[in-house]
């Protein structure tokens, strides 16, 4: 809620900055918020503070991320923007409607901007089926996660744990590497090899694509998209 933390920010070479997480900022709702309490937000979309920081950061050259804001946050802050955007770790809403995957107008709209739709590869936004699966797996086992949630004080821990007891079955979850390409394919086709990027986030969720568990792993990206008639040069745009 400062703009002189955010210049001291950006003096020390903060290159990027997401507007919201899962939970909005006082001054920008999240797609969480907007889609699961919209009722009890004091405000939606960018507030005139939300809208002097997107300056701020143009001024700053701080590039505007707007992967987990709310549709309304999202449309405020390209209208604010005088320089490009971008979503960091997004996925399409054509393969699956979750809140935190982007639509085809957003998608158009960060790519006018100049912009770049980094595309996510948490199995829960690439595939509409995952999220039921993962839910079903937790309920089958539901004592023992219970057990070690207060063997180890932890839910985090506890679910680690469970996977790695079950990793068959967590492994059998996991969606095609195919499917991450389709999300990858339909944006280019919508925005063009410039607009579109890779943004794994495996620093931030418990399951990818099959074969992807690590970055080690990329050249199979690469090898899907010559399978599929992509240019070596649209290939290095996206990479």
């Amino acid at each position: 809620n400062s703009l002189e933390n955010l210049d001291a920010l950006a003096k020390r070479g903060m290159a990027y900055m997401t507007l919201t997480w899962n939970n909005s900022t006082d001054w920008a709702s999240s797609a969480a918020d907007e889609t699961f309490k919209k009722d009890s937000l004091k405000h939606i979309g960018l507030t005139e503070f939300g809208k002097q920081v997107v300056k701020r950061m143009n001024e700053l050259g701080v590039i505007v991320d707007l992967s987990h804001v709310g549709e309304t946050t999202f449309y405020d802050a390209i209208k604010v923007s005088v320089k490009p955007v971008m979503a960091s770790h997004s996925s399409a809403y054509f393969f699956n409607p979750h809140q935190r995957n982007l639509k085809d107008e957003q998608i158009k709209a960060i790519a006018k901007t100049g912009g770049v739709v980094f595309v996510n590869f948490y199995s829960g936004f690439l595939d509409s089926t995952y999220n039921r699966k993962f839910q079903e797996f937790n309920a089958a086992h539901k004592a023992e996660l219970s057990e070690l949630t207060k063997k180890y004080q932890s839910r985090s821990k506890a679910q680690a744990e469970i996977s790695s007891r079950y990793s068959k079955q967590i492994n059998e979850m996991r969606p095609p590497l195919s499917l991450l390409i389709d999300h990858i394919d339909y944006m280019v086709k919508l925005a063009g090899a410039e607009h579109v990027g890779l943004g794994a986030d495996f620093d931030g969720a418990e399951s990818y694509p099959q074969q992807l568990d690590d970055v080690s792993k990329y050249p199979l990206i690469t090898e899907a998209l010559l399978k599929r008639n992509y240019s070596g040069k649209d290939i290095i745009k996206i990479l």
